[in-house]
Protein backbone atom coordinates (compact mmCIF):
# COMPACT_ATOMS: atom_id res chain seq x y z
CA UNK A 1 0.00 0.00 0.00
CA UNK A 2 1.19 3.53 -0.76
CA UNK A 3 0.66 5.75 2.30
CA UNK A 4 1.15 9.51 2.47
CA UNK A 5 2.44 10.87 5.76
CA UNK A 6 2.45 14.51 6.80
CA UNK A 7 3.43 16.36 9.92
CA UNK A 8 4.37 19.65 11.45
CA UNK A 9 7.38 20.34 13.69
CA UNK A 10 5.70 18.65 16.69
CA UNK A 11 5.36 15.38 14.79
CA UNK A 12 8.89 14.92 13.41
CA UNK A 13 10.02 12.15 15.76
CA UNK A 14 6.72 10.28 15.65
CA UNK A 15 6.67 10.50 11.85
CA UNK A 16 10.09 8.86 11.74
CA UNK A 17 8.88 6.04 14.02
CA UNK A 18 5.65 5.49 12.08
CA UNK A 19 7.40 5.68 8.70
CA UNK A 20 9.92 3.02 9.73
CA UNK A 21 7.12 0.89 11.20
CA UNK A 22 5.03 1.06 8.02
CA UNK A 23 8.00 0.41 5.75
CA UNK A 24 8.95 -2.65 7.84
CA UNK A 25 5.44 -3.95 7.13
CA UNK A 26 6.05 -3.56 3.39
CA UNK A 27 4.23 -0.29 2.75
CA UNK A 28 5.60 2.50 0.59
CA UNK A 29 5.53 5.75 2.56
CA UNK A 30 5.51 9.13 0.81
CA UNK A 31 6.70 12.03 2.96
CA UNK A 32 4.74 15.27 2.71
CA UNK A 33 5.78 16.70 6.06
CA UNK A 34 8.77 18.43 7.50
CA UNK A 35 11.90 16.80 8.89
CA UNK A 36 12.83 19.95 10.80
CA UNK A 37 12.00 21.01 14.33
CA UNK A 38 11.63 24.60 13.12
CA UNK A 39 8.07 25.90 13.20
CA UNK A 40 6.12 24.46 10.27
CA UNK A 41 2.46 25.22 9.51
CA UNK A 42 0.34 22.08 9.94
CA UNK A 43 -2.23 23.22 7.33
CA UNK A 44 0.42 22.75 4.62
CA UNK A 45 1.03 19.09 5.46
CA UNK A 46 -2.69 18.44 5.98
CA UNK A 47 -3.50 19.93 2.61
CA UNK A 48 -0.70 18.10 0.80
CA UNK A 49 -1.67 14.68 2.17
CA UNK A 50 -5.35 15.44 1.59
CA UNK A 51 -4.70 16.30 -2.06
CA UNK A 52 -2.56 13.18 -2.53
CA UNK A 53 -5.30 10.96 -1.07
CA UNK A 54 -8.13 12.64 -2.97
CA UNK A 55 -6.25 12.42 -6.29
CA UNK A 56 -5.26 8.78 -5.81
CA UNK A 57 -1.55 9.56 -5.69
CA UNK A 58 -1.52 7.61 -2.41
CA UNK A 59 -4.00 5.04 -1.10
CA UNK A 60 -4.47 6.67 2.30
CA UNK A 61 -2.80 9.07 4.68
CA UNK A 62 -1.41 9.51 8.18
CA UNK A 63 -1.19 12.97 9.73
CA UNK A 64 0.66 14.02 12.87
CA UNK A 65 0.76 17.37 14.64
CA UNK A 66 0.72 18.29 18.33
CA UNK A 67 -2.87 17.12 18.87
CA UNK A 68 -3.89 15.80 15.44
CA UNK A 69 -6.76 18.28 15.39
CA UNK A 70 -5.45 21.18 13.32
CA UNK A 71 -3.81 19.04 10.67
CA UNK A 72 -6.98 16.95 10.28
CA UNK A 73 -9.13 20.06 9.97
CA UNK A 74 -6.93 21.26 7.10
CA UNK A 75 -7.07 17.86 5.37
CA UNK A 76 -10.85 17.71 5.74
CA UNK A 77 -11.15 20.90 3.68
CA UNK A 78 -9.93 18.94 0.64
CA UNK A 79 -12.83 17.56 -1.39
CA UNK A 80 -13.06 13.80 -0.94
CA UNK A 81 -11.14 13.56 2.32
CA UNK A 82 -12.50 11.94 5.46
CA UNK A 83 -9.80 12.45 8.09
CA UNK A 84 -10.38 11.18 11.63
CA UNK A 85 -8.42 12.14 14.74
CA UNK A 86 -7.95 9.12 16.98
CA UNK A 87 -6.13 8.73 20.27
CA UNK A 88 -6.87 5.04 20.76
CA UNK A 89 -7.30 1.96 18.55
CA UNK A 90 -11.07 1.42 18.95
CA UNK A 91 -11.98 4.77 17.37
CA UNK A 92 -9.40 4.19 14.66
CA UNK A 93 -11.01 0.88 13.69
CA UNK A 94 -14.51 2.36 13.71
CA UNK A 95 -13.37 5.39 11.71
CA UNK A 96 -12.69 2.97 8.86
CA UNK A 97 -15.54 0.50 9.46
CA UNK A 98 -18.27 3.12 9.85
CA UNK A 99 -16.94 6.32 8.28
CA UNK A 100 -14.53 4.92 5.68
CA UNK A 101 -11.88 7.40 6.84
CA UNK A 102 -9.15 7.70 4.25
CA UNK A 103 -6.80 9.61 6.56
CA UNK A 104 -5.97 8.96 10.20
CA UNK A 105 -4.55 11.69 12.42
CA UNK A 106 -3.13 11.77 15.93
CA UNK A 107 -1.18 14.02 18.22
CA UNK A 108 2.48 13.52 19.04
CA UNK A 109 1.88 15.49 22.25
CA UNK A 110 -1.14 13.32 23.14
CA UNK A 111 -0.04 9.73 22.53
CA UNK A 112 3.24 7.82 22.42
CA UNK A 113 4.76 5.88 19.54
CA UNK A 114 3.48 2.48 20.69
CA UNK A 115 -0.11 3.75 20.85
CA UNK A 116 0.36 5.39 17.43
CA UNK A 117 1.41 2.03 15.98
CA UNK A 118 -1.63 0.32 17.49
CA UNK A 119 -3.89 3.03 16.05
CA UNK A 120 -2.34 2.70 12.59
CA UNK A 121 -2.63 -1.10 12.70
CA UNK A 122 -6.30 -1.07 13.71
CA UNK A 123 -7.12 1.50 11.05
CA UNK A 124 -5.19 -0.18 8.22
CA UNK A 125 -6.56 -3.64 9.06
CA UNK A 126 -10.18 -2.51 9.29
CA UNK A 127 -12.56 -2.65 6.34
CA UNK A 128 -15.47 -0.38 5.61
CA UNK A 129 -18.69 -2.21 6.50
CA UNK A 130 -20.92 -0.62 3.86
CA UNK A 131 -24.69 -0.94 4.29
CA UNK A 132 -26.20 1.69 6.56
CA UNK A 133 -22.71 3.04 7.14
CA UNK A 134 -22.25 3.65 3.42
CA UNK A 135 -25.50 5.61 3.38
CA UNK A 136 -24.04 7.89 6.06
CA UNK A 137 -20.74 8.25 4.24
CA UNK A 138 -22.74 9.18 1.15
CA UNK A 139 -24.46 11.88 3.20
CA UNK A 140 -21.08 13.22 4.34
CA UNK A 141 -19.90 13.27 0.74
CA UNK A 142 -23.11 15.05 -0.35
CA UNK A 143 -22.29 17.81 2.14
CA UNK A 144 -18.70 17.85 0.86
CA UNK A 145 -19.77 18.14 -2.77
CA UNK A 146 -22.80 20.43 -2.53
CA UNK A 147 -22.53 22.20 0.84
CA UNK A 148 -26.05 20.90 1.36
CA UNK A 149 -27.80 17.81 2.71
CA UNK A 150 -31.11 16.66 1.30
CA UNK A 151 -32.44 14.61 4.18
Amino acid sequence: MRIGIGNDHAGVDMKKDITAYLEAKGHEVVNFGTDSYESYPYPVAGYQVGKAVASGEVDCGVLICGTGIGISLAANKVHGVRAAVCSEPYSARLSKQHNNANIIAFGARVIGPDMAKMIVDEWLNAEHMGGRHQQRVDMIMEIDETQNLNY
